[in-house]
């Protein structure tokens, strides 16, 4: 109740704000560039866009051309481009993953039962006869009274987690945040947390419904060359996944054989269990240390050109890869061409309207699809102060068969940027509702993430739900089509006689909404009280 009542008073002084803003001249983004910047950035010449490859090279130099064009200026000094040290791991795991004890050992093939990477930049590393131990969830969390690592001196062992937390499917909206992800429900998470508690190995078990994309997923995103930062964190020598059919007969040869793993992983006292089984698999790396880009470009303000709104999006695709169906290019039109192609437009509009009291700052982010890796640097080491920087508007996958009713706010009742949006929506008829897949953790998947772990209220929206034209069934099966059959894969593409874009327009063109209010006003939007965010803004 006490945050309603903050919302509808800042509601009110937003409305009163804008009033004397009425002047300002409220620019179109046009339908048309959105258009032409995705078939480009989305076509075969730019070879899926994966960092460190020739396209990244075509890639950043069209952004920084394009932001030219429309008369940015650089954002980083005098250069449209953040340099971000990374190092790519080109990994080839052995064929099998060993699991042996008393009873005899299998083998599990390669991309068939089990992925391996690894984030240590050595050129072989490997798990011999690590001894394997269920460790639940992976979840340490004292503020829940957690800890699924207690009592086991962990080195040299490899413990099995589920994906997502224990609220999930659990019935229990208590437990955790019931079936609302947590970061500890993150894949990342659960490979940082078995690195800290000491462990050689960590195996993450797949399930469809709580990871919320299937193996053909695992395959394409864990596999070939990968990117990290060099880091003085603690890492594991294997980060690895097993397909759910693997786990099955990993635990029928266990001294767990008949016991519900699900079930006991969900109790508040769990303890690890050894599973009386040891995992041997070994990755040859070789190693390249490089750098890749941000492009950052702004329209500096006129009255507090220190105060900046930045809109992101990640330029990166996962490049070319395993052929299907005769197509190795993973072209990511949806992810993400199209929020890329968002920020070129919403500059466009930018400099058709009336300049702003505040700065706009549009940032291109390298590596995403690596792990957040463009933005993670950015918040080590930021352009702009972060306590000078208003709000962040992210976009990410932007697509729709048409127009939509709603606006999904993921990470909605973190902070007052749901307000703006709230505003915005309305006066395109529409109405905003918090995301309805919050357990597949959406908020801790995409660039606004690390914005928000330094302070920065983020943004993160678009219509997901019920279209003006069609249904909310509808919409739902054109989302789960594009999940299963296009989500990372090349299927990923740009057809310009198919794609509609008139609801990626109207997202964009609440974002530029959302943008101008902020930009022509000296209020600060706030974190709620309860959202971990809040501490690092104060």
């Amino acid at each position: 109740m006490k945050n309603y009542l903050k919302f509808l008073v800042l509601l009110l002084c937003i409305s009163c704000e804008n009033d004397s803003n009425e002047s300002i001249e409220m620019a179109q983004v046009d339908q048309a560039t959105i258009a032409t910047h995705i078939e480009r950035l989305a076509s075969d010449e730019f070879l899926g866009r994966k960092p460190f490859t020739e396209g990244e090279v075509l890639t950043v130099n069209y952004l920084k051309e394009e932001f030219e064009k429309l008369g940015l200026l650089p954002g980083n000094g005098d250069s449209f481009f953040q340099d971000v040290p990374l190092v790519e791991i080109d990994g080839t795991p052995s064929e099998t993953m060993v699991i042996s004890g008393k009873n005899g050992s299998f083998d599990l093939g390669v991309l068939q039962d089990f992925v391996a990477t690894t984030n240590k930049v050595e050129t072989e590393v490997s798990l011999e006869n690590s001894e394997l131990v269920f460790a639940g969830y992976g979840v340490v969390a004292p503020e829940y009274g957690w800890n699924d690592y207690e009592g086991i001196d962990w080195k040299g062992k490899t413990a099995v987690v589920l994906i997502n937390d224990p609220g999930f499917q659990s019935g229990d909206s208590s437990l955790f945040k019931g079936n609302e992800m947590t970061y500890y429900g993150r894949w990342t998470y659960k490979y940082e947390e078995a690195a800290r508690q000491g462990a050689a190995g960590l195996i993450i078990i797949h399930d469809t419904e709580p990871a919320s994309y299937g193996w053909n997923v695992i395959e394409s995103g864990w596999t070939g060359a990968r990117l990290v930062i060099a880091s003085d964190l603690p890492l594991l020598n294997v980060e690895s996944w097993i397909s759910g059919e693997s786990a099955q007969k990993m635990f029928a040869a266990s001294a767990m054989k008949g016991q519900d793993y699900k079930a006991l992983a969900r109790d508040k006292n769990f303890n690890p269990i050894p599973l009386d089984l040891n995992v041997s698999v070994s990755i040859e790396n070789k190693i390249k240390k490089d750098v890749s880009k941000n492009v950052v470009a702004m329209i500096p303000g006129t009255d507090r050109k220190d105060e900046v709104i930045i809109y992101s999006a990640h330029w990166d695709h996962l490049g070319v890869g395993k052929a299907i169906e005769g197509d190795s290019i993973y072209n990511g039109a949806v992810d993400n061409a199209s929020g890329t192609a968002g920020l070129l437009a919403l500059a466009e509009a930018f400099k058709k309207g009336e300049a702003t009291k505040r700065s706009i700052v549009f940032i291109a982010l390298t590596g995403e699809e690596q792990g957040l890796l463009g933005s993670a640097f950015y918040a080590e080491n930021p352009i702009f102060d972060p306590k000078k920087t208003v709000a962040n508007i992210n976009m990410d996958a932007l697509d729709s068969p048409g127009k939509m009713k709603d606006l999904t706010i993921t990470g909605y009742g973190h902070s007052e940027m749901d307000i703006y949006a709230e505003e915005a929506a309305l006066e395109q008829g529409r109405y905003i509702i918090p995301d309805p897949e919050a357990e597949k953790g959406y908020f801790f998947r995409s660039d606004h993430f690390n914005f928000a772990k330094i302070g920065i209220p983020a943004l993160y929206a678009s219509g997901t739900y019920e279209g003006f034209d069609k249904s909310k069934e509808e919409i739902k099966a054109y989302n789960d089509f594009y999940r299963i059959n296009k989500y990372h894969q090349p299927a990923d593409g740009y057809n310009i006689e198919t794609t509609e874009l008139s609801g990626v327009q109207l997202d964009l063109q609440l974002f530029f909404s959302v943008g101008m209010k902020l930009a022509n006003e000296d209020y600060f939007p706030k974190w709620y009280d309860g959202s971990e965010f809040k501490a690092a803004r104060e």
